[in-house]
């Protein structure tokens, strides 16, 4: 079992939970974090890259000088692709849909779930009793980060009516928030520490924050 600190606004612990790895995966399984976060980064891409060819590129056709007596290699108009600012030899043109990855559903949910496993296992989530304020106010949100010794990225995961703890996070740099039910092993590899409340965390573990299956 994984004793985890409950910790309140003011950093002091006032609680622990006990969490079974065996419902998260039972062990970080390394393989599978790669290939779910691999496949999120690929379906991240647009595929519009685009290079100009010769005729794309803005210039004139005619040849440059004369093509004997200058003691020069001969040479034709600038926009060929062997002289600075000339075309591409061979442009790219069309968008690639060759980049969108797909993994089954139980692979993704266990990889969400082993991503945040892996976090537990060094240490990374903070969890508070509750993350309530009564207005939103970034010092405050700032001040309880600080509270827990949290000196670097962030991802603050949120039941989506807790609309002040989203509003307070929003306007610091180096934190992130996004609903629990869209919690994914993407954002949570992206981000050094998972802040979280109580009630929260457990809705992820036992699956009620879920009303309908949210792809990451």
């Amino acid at each position: 079992m994984i004793d985890l600190p409950i910790y309140s606004n003011d950093g002091k612990k006032v609680d622990s939970l006990q969490i079974d790895p065996a419902t998260l995966g039972g062990e970080v399984r390394f393989a599978l974090l790669k290939q779910a976060y691999v496949a999120v980064h690929l379906n991240q891409r647009q595929g519009s890259a685009r290079t100009r060819s010769r005729g794309s590129v803005e210039g004139s056709t005619r040849k440059l000088y004369k093509q004997k007596g200058t003691g020069n290699a001969r040479v034709g108009a600038s926009r060929v692709p062997n002289r600075k600012g000339g075309g591409v030899a061979f442009s790219k043109t069309r968008t690639r849909d060759d980049l969108r990855s797909a993994l089954p559903r139980q692979m993704r949910v266990l990889a969400n779930r082993n991503a945040l496993l892996a976090k537990l296992v060094d240490g990374e989530v903070k969890c508070f009793d509750k993350l309530d304020f009564p207005k939103p106010r970034t010092a405050d949100f700032a001040r309880m980060l600080k509270g827990v010794g949290i000196d670097r990225t962030c991802l603050v995961a949120l039941d989506p009516a807790n609309e002040n703890a989203r509003r307070s996070a929003s306007n610091l740099t180096s934190a992130s928030t996004i609903r629990v039910d869209q919690l994914n092993a993407f954002e949570l590899l992206n981000h050094r520490f998972l802040v979280i409340d109580r009630a929260t965390l457990r809705s992820f573990l036992d699956g009620s924050c879920f009303a309908t299956e949210v792809h990451p």
